[in-house]
């Protein structure tokens, strides 16, 4: 969950991770050339509108621009559609792959 301060922190994570500049980004959702860079500065937050499209833009679900431990939402949204496009026998192997990585991660 993110602390009373951290959505400014979150979206400055999320937009770096997607390498875009905070004017360019501010431009690609149809604010002024500033918009983002204030909300990074503390200087205010978008509306909920606004916040949508900012997840759309960074395209993450609401619930992962939340979720700090998720350091890259983006590429786990990916990773996910890739998986649906798998047969039964592929997320097998994938699942047990998986698994063997945690193991050697633990």
């Amino acid at each position: 969950m993110i602390r009373e301060n951290g959505f400014a922190e979150r979206l400055t994570a999320l937009r770096m991770r997607k390498g875009v500049s905070a004017r360019k980004m501010s431009l690609d959702i149809a604010q002024n050339e500033s918009y983002i860079n204030n909300i990074e500065n503390g200087h205010g937050l978008p509306s909920l509108a606004v916040f949508f499209y900012i997840c759309d833009y960074l395209q993450i679900t609401p619930k992962d621009f939340f979720d700090e431990g998720m350091d890259d939402p983006q590429a786990l949204g990916e990773l996910f559609e890739d998986i649906k496009t798998l047969n039964d026998e592929q997320i097998q192997l994938l699942k047990g792959f998986v698994k063997q990585m945690k193991k050697t991660a633990d």
